[in-house]
């Protein structure tokens, strides 16, 4: 069941919801889950996602059952320019930091999953320099390949007893969207979000495209030009959407221009 709270407004991108609030708004709905103690999901959602969506059902599923955030911003231009929504950006990268800073008056305790050893060991130590007080209790390293039953158990109880209130998962779309949404019965822990590289970027081990790129709508082209393996990524999904885009803009126009001279 799609998460929805009382005058929330809601979007739907090519069979994907989308929840319209900024930052402190999904803080203020972090909070109150935490209060609450009941385990949600929530996914950071860019084009990449939205069209492995069109062809992923079980992923487009996962989506619609949690709580989705517009990170990229060709999304925010589609909410804004086809669905008027007045849709702002919500990134996973900065939203982390959001929670890390802001949680440090309210005790919120956060726990990492996913990344390599030595990436983790720098996050950590440099999330706790950046922000003094962070309650970091746990993080966890898992290996590249399935984990057996047993390993799977030890790593929830591993989880559970650090008793977090937020996991951050950073294992990459969708296999993130799809362990957190597998487990989100055994794990105990009231916000889970699939960050990607938001590790690697925290730890300082990946370099992030300037502001100026990123308030362009470019850092896809800053991470495919410093990350070769996102070529085939980037240019098997951004220019699909990228026309839907401007042919959903073109009809949008079309139609008010119809109904004002009709």
């Amino acid at each position: 069941m799609k998460i929805q709270t009382m005058g929330e407004k809601s979007i739907d991108i090519l069979g994907v919801g989308f929840s319209i609030r900024n930052y402190q708004e999904v803080l203020q709905q972090f909070e109150s889950w935490i209060v609450e103690g009941i385990s949600h999901q929530v996914c950071i959602a860019n084009v990449h996602t939205v069209i492995t969506c069109l062809h992923d059902q079980d992923f487009r599923d996962i989506n619609n059952r949690s709580l989705v955030s517009l990170d990229g911003l060709p999304l925010v231009w589609y909410a804004n320019w086809v669905l008027g929504a007045a849709a702002t950006r919500v990134c996973g990268p900065d939203l982390m930091l959001k929670c890390l800073d802001q949680g440090r008056s309210k005790g919120w305790r956060h726990f990492f999953l996913g990344g390599k050893p030595d990436v983790l060991e720098d996050l950590v130590s440099k999330m706790r320099a950046k922000y003094p007080g962070v309650e970091i209790v746990g993080w966890h390293s898992p290996p590249f390949r399935p984990l057996s039953a047993e390993e799977d158990g030890q790593l929830v109880s591993l989880i559970n007893d650090a008793k977090a209130d937020f996991l951050w998962v950073g294992l990459g779309a969708p296999k993130q969207e799809k362990w957190i949404d597998a487990h989100l019965s055994q794990v105990q822990v009231p916000v889970q979000v699939g960050v990607g590289a938001a590790f690697d970027f925290h730890s300082e081990r990946v370099p992030r495209a300037p502001l100026w790129m990123q308030r362009h709508g470019l850092e896809w082209l800053f991470r495919m030009w410093n990350d070769k393996r996102l070529v085939k990524r980037y240019l098997t999904t951004n220019p699909i959407f990228l026309a839907i885009l401007l042919r959903d803009f073109v009809l949008i126009r079309l139609l008010k221009r119809a109904v004002k001279f009709g």
